[in-house]
Formats: C-alpha cells, structure tokens, sequence
C-alpha cells in the first residue's frame, strides 16, 4: 500500500478512504474507478494513487476498515450482554436485537458489505478472505468464545462451539439480513424482536442445559 508523508496527507487519507467507501458502496467494486473516488474526495487522481497503489489496495484498505468497525461495535454488545449473563434467555435475546440493529443501521458501512455479497465473484480472492476474517469469521469466533464460557458455567450444553455460534446467527439475525436485503431496507422493530425471540427459543431447545 503506497503511501507517502508531508503535511495534509492525514487528512487527505482520510477523504480518499471516506470517498472509497462512498463509491464502492455504490457502485460496486467492479464499476467503481479510481476518477470518481478522486472526485468524492475532492482530489486529484494521482493524489489517491499517491496513497494507493491501486483499486484493490484501496478497495482492501476501505472493506477491512468497514469490516472492523462493525465487527468492534458486535463485540461491544457481546461484552455488554453475554459476559455477565443473569437471564439467559433474555440476555440472548437483547443481544441478538442489538446485533440485527447495529447491522440496519449501518449506513455506508452496509452499502460497501452488500456490493462485496453482489459482487462476490469479481472481488479478489485475497480481498474477500481478508474481509471475511476481519468481520463475519470474527464475529462468529468471539460468539463461539461466549458460548463456551456459558458452557463452562452450566447455562449451556454446547459440544461444539463454533457449529452452536453458526446455528445462533442462522436463528436469529439471517431472517432480519434477508428481508432488510442486509440493512438496504428498514425492518419494523417488532419484526426483529420476533425474529430473536423465536430464534432464541429455538437455539435454547437445542442448546439450553437441559438438553444435555
């Protein structure tokens, strides 16, 4: 990734990456050029090559960053309700609400994840691994990590972590992804507080202790 030094050239990363997720979010990876990025960011072309070696370094730097911060604010809300969990159900459930909310209101965040999912065969192979990682193979990892822990203090019955944190995620937030078209459209709150509900007395009669 090229980037060079000097005063200003902070800031006009900054515009370049804001700009970055703006267009890819938009257009797509494929349709997206490095003159409209240049253009939103309000400078020259050779500036952004200037920072960026090319459009997939660009595309890579902007979809790890987006990948991350979300990725972040999920483990915020794991924290806040699985690590000190007094009503299982509840807690789940409020977890699983949060985290459908936090993925509806995403914004620009959203747009560039829903071009990388319609985009999927023309990204980098490099690119989409690395984006996976960073976001949704993450997510699953600090979930598998939570379900553990709840395992080990008998509020779970959980053999297999990682396959529980799947099933988790299938039960109550895919059903809120899909109709929203992943955050491209709203989903009434008493939808989404469905979805968990069910989803979580689902997981429950899977996974809840009694069924060990």
């Amino acid at each position: 990734m090229a980037t060079t030094g000097g005063a200003g050239r902070p800031e006009k990363r900054k515009a370049i990456t804001r700009a970055a997720t703006t267009v890819f979010g938009r257009e797509g990876y494929v349709r997206a050029s490095m003159d409209a990025i240049a253009a939103e960011a309000g400078v020259s072309k050779r500036t952004v090559y200037n920072h960026f070696a090319d459009k997939e370094t660009l595309f890579l730097s902007v979809a790890l960053q987006n990948s991350a911060e979300l990725t972040e604010r999920i483990r915020e809300l794991m924290a806040h309700h699985l690590d000190r969990v007094l009503d299982l159900r509840r807690d789940l459930v409020a977890f699983a609400v949060e985290r459908a909310n936090a993925v509806l209101s995403a914004g620009e965040h959203g747009a560039l994840g829903r071009a990388i999912r319609a985009e999927v065969a023309n990204i980098p192979a490099d690119v989409l691994e690395a984006w996976l990682e960073a976001g949704p193979v993450a997510s699953q990892r600090d979930l598998a990590e939570r379900f553990t822990a709840l395992a080990e203090r008998g509020l779970l019955a959980v053999r297999d972590p990682e396959l529980a944190a799947e099933q988790f995620t299938l039960l109550t937030f895919h059903g809120v992804a899909e109709r929203s078209f992943w955050g491209a459209l709203p989903v009434a709150a008493a939808e989404v507080g469905r979805i968990a509900e069910q989803g979580v007395d689902a997981f429950l009669t899977i996974y809840g202790p009694a069924a060990d």
